[in-house]
Parts: C-alpha cells; sequence; structure tokens
C-alpha cells in the first residue's frame, strides 16, 4: 500500500462548480492511532444559498436532460475514476478511520460495487425520461379516459449529511440513485473521517465526467445547510437519533414538506434457534459472525450486531465459542500486518464507546474483556484503540438498558432466552432495527421467524448450513436489498435496486386520454410498467 502525503492544511469545498476554501483555521482530522493532525476542513464564509441554486438549477437541469440511460453512463464513467485509485484511498482511510486493510474495503469497494450496480440498473431502463408506475387505471365505463400514476425527477437537489464510519459508501449509496434519478447532490461528510469524502468528491470532479453542479461537497460545519432547502428537495440523513429530532423538526422539513430520509444506528440482533446443539453448524455459523460483526472496523456499523439470542443450554457454550475467538484477535495499529482491528475514529469515541459500556455492565457481567492485550505498535495514551468486550445477560427479560443503550464499537451482549416467544419479545425490545439475523437448519423456523420479525426490521438475514458459503453477511448492506428499518432504526428506506429511485421521484398521476396517454409512454418505458 502506497503511503500517504498530507493534504493542504486546508481541504477545499466544491461549490457554486469551483473549489473554494472556508474561512478561519477550521475543524482539524486526526490519524486516530498516532494522534497527528492530518488535515482541517471548514465552511465558514461559502455562500450556501448561492451554492444550493447552483446545484438545483445548473446540475438539475443538466442531468434531467439526460435519459436514465445516459445517466447510468456517467455512474459507470464515476466507476472508472475511483477503481483507478483505490489504493490512495486505502491510503487515507488507514490514516484517517485507523481501519486495516479488509475493513477499508468495505466501505471502499462496497461503495465502488454500488455504483456499479446502479449503473447496470440504469441501463435496464433505457432511453426513459420518465417512469410509468403500474397499468392504467380506467376512470369510468368508457375506456378511452383513464389514469396513469408516472415518477418523475424531483426538480430539486438531494442533501445528504453522512456520518463518520463509512466515508465512502455512505456517499455514494446515496449518490448512486439519486444521480441515476437525474437529481444533484450536495454531500456533508462527518467532520472526522471527511478527507476520504473530500478526496474521491475531488477526483471525480477533476476528472470531468459529471456536469458542473452534479456534485458538490461541504467539509466542517453543517450550520446552515437545513436552512437552504426548498419543498422540491430532498434530505437524507445517516447518524444519530438525536441529530435526526434536529432534522425533523427544522422549519425545512416541519413547513416546507422537504422530503426527509433518516437511517439511525440500533439495537440489531442474532437468533439462534432453540434446536441448535454445541459444534452444530448452525451454531458455529453464529458464533462466526458474531465475532465478524464485532471486530470488523471495530464495531463501527450501524448494521453490526449488538444483542446476540441463544437458547439457555447454549449460552455457557456460545461464551466460550465467542470469547476464544475474540481471543485471536490482535488490536493495534493497522499498519502493522500482524493487526486484525485497528482503532476507533477518534478519541472521542473511544470514550463514548467507554462510557457506553460502564452502563451495560450494570445489567450485564463481562463474558470476555480484550483490553487486557497489549495493542500492537499503538500507544494506549494516545491511539483511539478499544479492545473487544462480550458481555452476557442470562436473565435479559429483566434488563432495561441492554435493550435500550447501543454501544458503537467492539462490544455485543449475548442473552439467554426460554422460548422462541421470549425470544421474539426480547428482540421487539429494541424498537426497531436495521437487520436481525436467524441461524438455523430447519426452514420451517427461518420462514417462521422471518414473518415475525420483518414488522421490526428493515432486513432479516437468514444463515441456515446451505447458504453458509453463499450468504453476504449480517452487517453487509447489499445495493439489491433495502436498508434502513422502523422505529429506532430511523424509519427509513435506502437502496433496495430500483426502489431507491422512489426517494428523488415525484409519483403523479396523469388523467387523460388514451391517445394522450400512448404518448406518454413513449416518454416512459415503452408502456412497460415500472419494475423494481
Amino acid at each position: 500500500m502506497p503511503t500517504t502525503t498530507t493534504p493542504t492544511a486546508l481541504l477545499p469545498n466544491f461549490v457554486e462548480g469551483r473549489w473554494q476554501t472556508g474561512a478561519g483555521p477550521g475543524l482539524p482530522l486526526f490519524d486516530p492511532v498516532l494522534g497527528t493532525e492530518l488535515a482541517r476542513v471548514s465552511s465558514a464564509g461559502l455562500d450556501l444559498p448561492a451554492a444550493f441554486a447552483f446545484a438545483r438549477e445548473q446540475g438539475g437541469r443538466a442531468l434531467r436532460a439526460l435519459t436514465y440511460r445516459e445517466r447510468a453512463a456517467l455512474l459507470s464513467a464515476v466507476v472508472d475514476v475511483l477503481q483507478a485509485r483505490k489504493d490512495e484511498y486505502h491510503a487515507i482511510a488507514t490514516a484517517n478511520s485507523g481501519t486495516v486493510t479488509r475493513d477499508s474495503a468495505v466501505d471502499i469497494e462496497g461503495g465502488i460495487f454500488t455504483l456499479a450496480t446502479y449503473a447496470r440498473l440504469g441501463e435496464r431502463l433505457g432511453d426513459a425520461r420518465c417512469l410509468l408506475d403500474g397499468e392504467r387505471i380506467r376512470l369510468g365505463k368508457d375506456p378511452l379516459f383513464q389514469s396513469q400514476h408516472i415518477l418523475t425527477p424531483t426538480a430539486g437537489l438531494a442533501l445528504f449529511i453522512n456520518a463518520f464510519n463509512f466515508p465512502s459508501w455512505g456517499l455514494w449509496e446515496k449518490a448512486a440513485p439519486a444521480l441515476l434519478s437525474g437529481v444533484p447532490v450536495i454531500v456533508k461528510p462527518a467532520t472526522a473521517t471527511a478527507w476520504l469524502t473530500q478526496r474521491m468528491v475531488q477526483d471525480v470532479v477533476d476528472a470531468g465526467v459529471l456536469p458542473p453542479g452534479a456534485l458538490s461537497v461541504v467539509c466542517g460545519s453543517s450550520a446552515g445547510l437545513m436552512d437552504c432547502l426548498q419543498p422540491f428537495d430532498v434530505v437524507s440523513f445517516t447518524g444519530s437519533a438525536e441529530t435526526a429530532r434536529a432534522i425533523r423538526s427544522h422549519p425545512a422539513v416541519a413547513e416546507r414538506s422537504v422530503r426527509c430520509n433518516i437511517e439511525a444506528d440500533s439495537l440489531n440482533s442474532a437468533l439462534l434457534d432453540a434446536a441448535a446443539t454445541e459444534g452444530s453448524e448452525a451454531f458455529n455459523l453464529l458464533v462466526s459472525e458474531v465475532v465478524r460483526e464485532m471486530t470488523v472496523k471495530s464495531g463501527q456499523k450501524c448494521t453490526a450486531i449488538r444483542r446476540v439470542f441463544v437458547p439457555r443450554a447454549l449460552f455457557d457454550a456460545a461464551a466460550r465459542s465467542i470469547s476464544a475467538k475474540l481471543a485471536k484477535v490482535t488490536v493495534g495499529n493497522p499498519r502493522n500486518g500482524s493487526v486484525r482491528m485497528g482503532s476507533l475514529v477518534s478519541r472521542e469515541q473511544a470514550d463514548h464507546v467507554r462510557a457506553g459500556l460502564a452502563q451495560l455492565k450494570t445489567e450485564a457481567t463481562v463474558l470476555f474483556d480484550g483490553s487486557a492485550t497489549p495493542l500492537v505498535d499503538a500507544d494506549p495514551a494516545v491511539a483511539a484503540c478499544v479492545a473487544p468486550t462480550l458481555l452476557g445477560c442470562t436473565e435479559p427479560a429483566s434488563a432495561t438498558l441492554l435493550h435500550q443503550v447501543e454501544v458503537f464499537g467492539p462490544v455485543a451482549t449475548l442473552m439467554a432466552y426460554d422460548d422462541e416467544t421470549q425470544a421474539l419479545e426480547l428482540i421487539a425490545r429494541g424498537e426497531g432495527s436495521l437487520v436481525c439475523s436467524v441461524y438455523s437448519a430447519d426452514p420451517a423456523f427461518v420462514a417462521r421467524t422471518a414473518l415475525a420479525l420483518a414488522p421490526m426490521h428493515g432486513r432479516v438475514h437468514a444463515v441456515s448450513p446451505d447458504v453458509a458459503s453463499l450468504h453476504t453477511g449480517h452487517g453487509n448492506v447489499m445495493p439489491q436489498s433495502l436498508h434502513g428499518g422502523p422505529g429506532r432504526a430511523g424509519g427509513g428506506e435506502e437502496l433496495g435496486g430500483l426502489r431507491a429511485l422512489g426517494f428523488y421521484h415525484r409519483r403523479s398521476a396523469v388523467q387523460a386520454s388514451t391517445a394522450t396517454l400512448d404518448a406518454l409512454d413513449a416518454l416512459a418505458t415503452g408502456g412497460h410498467a415500472f419494475q423494481p
């Protein structure tokens, strides 16, 4: 992997079709392992209303002038730009996010893969300029006058306020369907890891593969961004429930009806079938997946497993097996080839994890604590490294905090259940999650629990022995499947193939003569109803 070179002191923003450096000293970005300053970001002094107007008018007009096939070709061009620079992005992720290479790949390669997927999906839509939604509906006895629902790109822009854990994927999983829909993008990355997002945008802008105004980046404070939103704009946020509440209550959303999508962190669960036995394939699959979810990106995934439900008879066996695997995980400087798990993104985040862990310990016992093992090539007084911790609770029905407090790091709690009904009730106490995974060799059990879990989750990930080598992973968000969840998870929806385009389109009913609707078909998909 190539070494990084420190960028200029203040990373520029790209708005109004040009690079602009914010005023003032800016906010620092650090290497979370070495503690060294990498860069600074500032959005102070930017003319945000002008930036939004430029994106809305220049970028939006240029994108909507293209067909879906043509916009899909733009995504393919972006993929080519990013693919050519992957090694540089990995070096930035190591320095700014503290992740080992295979964990950075989840973010970097995952984002590029999502872009490529939407490029292929867009190609399927052909040279349409709008999408038909369903079949024509007769409005009376005479079929001459009918109603046809259509989807047209919203005449605004998309503002993305992103989280710190996925500076690449978090951008592209939103931007891919937005750009394919014909909607320009302004991204505000989380400050702690903004360098990778800013660099990717810079490379795409410098390559000239998108129309001016189609893609903008604002680094630093988010102050004033929501104020610039207008009725036809949309905003998508990933992050804390506290910030989500502020966004939902902002006048742009509450008064101007700006469409809003929220993806918040949640207490995702894993459930082992009561019929499983120690050492069975379903048992082993759960153990491996829990360890992976605890350690990939140091547990900093909104989809990571936080609560692990196993039959009471297997509680001790599961604790031993998970702990044995966690004991082999080396923690420290991601530049050292022997390190399997790097750091959290900042000392501040590490402090949050330790504080949350202290809360959970009031209701759970420590089954495994990796903190006694020395860090590899890292100073514990400087590095934001937190070792994996497995907690346990044999009476989760009596717990409160375990079903309320999420520790956004390498922490999970093993919980015992007595029967299937109780397990489902305990999972429901999470009040809505992004994903729950089920481990069983019994298709009937999987189907039954999937149906029961679906109303509480955006995704149910079923792992059985026959798909042991095929399943994509509890925490991996695939562009073909829905990402989001009800309740605590934010109530939003992203991805899901072409379903994602719905957020960036407006559904309208055209009530007209058959001849008019035939002419409309020519502008859409040749008369074929839109199929996600």
